[in-house]
């Protein structure tokens, strides 16, 4: 949907033009899943594909949430900022301004705000952190706040933790706030240090495929993972599978990007499959649809590597695949995909996005 499409929608839904229209990308992490929230090493990238809010003041003192994609509209007083009931969509942004709030902001005016977003729905690829940190962003500027991308992040994490119910470490927010185009982001999520990467891949592209079995990670299977693994690492039992993925994870992270600036995306791809096995074995968050979306991948011919990307438990996997394979690609791993799930995958060739930012127009 284009800008102008956009102003349309919100002068339908609220019968004025926006004041203010801002974009924050989803994101696919390459290498180093479930880290991050144990102070690991991530390697995401921002995708250019994400989500736009667009706002304005009222004179009623509310705040009004409404969305393109989702049914569901809400408003809140600003006198009453609380999580809603479980599950509601507008506990993401919702909880971003109760950030500021905290932080002694006020909100002396009412906002109406209309979200629109074209990452696909619980495929993993961080549509929660894009809203999050798109309206962490706005209301910086709407309250004056001064912060920089790395706070829109903190704040997003927050909002995930006290207003959605999970319990997520910092790279999506990270990812969404601080990308750059045609970039990885080689964060250590413990320092919050970062290393801005080139992902210069010759003849190779990022195809992101969405197994449509779509993860859940307010299920409380995820928050069982952290928990899990925090008691292990803290008990340094680095027998136990979760720990021994924690740790694995962070060498196989490490190396996947030294092997990229040295131009050996070879190596970087068997890393990437490794990745998924200990995903599968050690920290069981793949299930049988990504499981079959990976194994598919791995027996053709062009794949340098494939892998679960995001939370897990379904959602979608990333794989690197030269341009001259990605249409046997497509079609042969839709074909045993479907065949062995029921399911029909979609597929994505990726463009490496930039961060956050308000659009001028």
């Amino acid at each position: 949907m284009e800008t102008k499409e956009l102003k349309q929608a919100f002068e339908k839904t609220y019968g004025k033009q926006p004041q203010a229209i801002y974009f924050a990308p989803g994101r696919v992490n390459l290498i180093g899943e479930h880290t991050d929230y144990n102070g690991g090493y991530v390697f995401p990238c921002a995708l250019s594909f994400g989500t736009y809010l667009l706002l304005a003041e009222n004179t009623d003192n509310k705040l009004r949430f409404q969305s393109l994609n989702i049914s569901e509209n809400v408003e809140v007083s600003v006198s009453d900022i609380h999580p809603l009931s479980n599950r509601c969509w507008a506990n993401y942004p919702l909880g971003c301004i109760a950030q500021y709030i905290n932080r002694g902001f006020q909100l002396t005016k009412g906002y109406d705000l209309l979200f629109w977003g074209n990452v696909p729905a619980g495929a993993g690829l961080s549509s929660s952190a894009a809203i999050e940190v798109v309206t962490a962003c706005a209301f910086n500027d709407v309250l004056d706040a001064g912060y920089d991308k790395t706070e829109f992040a903190k704040i997003g994490q927050l909002s995930e933790h006290e207003y959605a119910g999970v319990n997520c470490g910092i790279m999506d927010q990270f990812a969404s706030a601080q990308g750059k185009k045609d970039h990885a982001i080689f964060l250590n999520c413990q320092t919050l240090e970062f290393q801005l990467v080139p992902v210069k891949l010759d003849g190779i592209k990022v195809v992101i495929a969405n197994t449509h079995s779509p993860h859940k990670l307010d299920s409380g299977t995820y928050n069982d993972r952290v928990k899990e693994s925090r008691e292990a690492l803290a008990k340094k039992d680095y027998t136990n599978p979760r720990a021994r993925h924690f740790i694995s994870e962070v060498k196989r992270t490490t190396d996947a990007v030294e092997a990229l600036q040295k131009g050996d995306i070879a190596t970087f791809g068997q890393l990437m499959n490794q990745s998924h096995v200990s995903l599968r074995d050690d920290y069981e968050v793949t299930g049988p649809e990504l499981d079959a979306m990976a194994e598919a991948a791995w027996k053709i011919d062009g794949v340098i590597g494939s892998r679960m990307t995001g939370g897990g438990f379904g959602g979608c996997t990333v794989s690197l695949v030269k341009d001259e394979a990605i249409p046997t690609f497509i079609e042969q791993v839709g074909k045993e995909y479907k065949a062995k799930t029921g399911l029909t995958a979609e597929f994505y060739v990726a463009e490496i996005g930039d961060g956050v930012k308000k659009i001028d127009d």
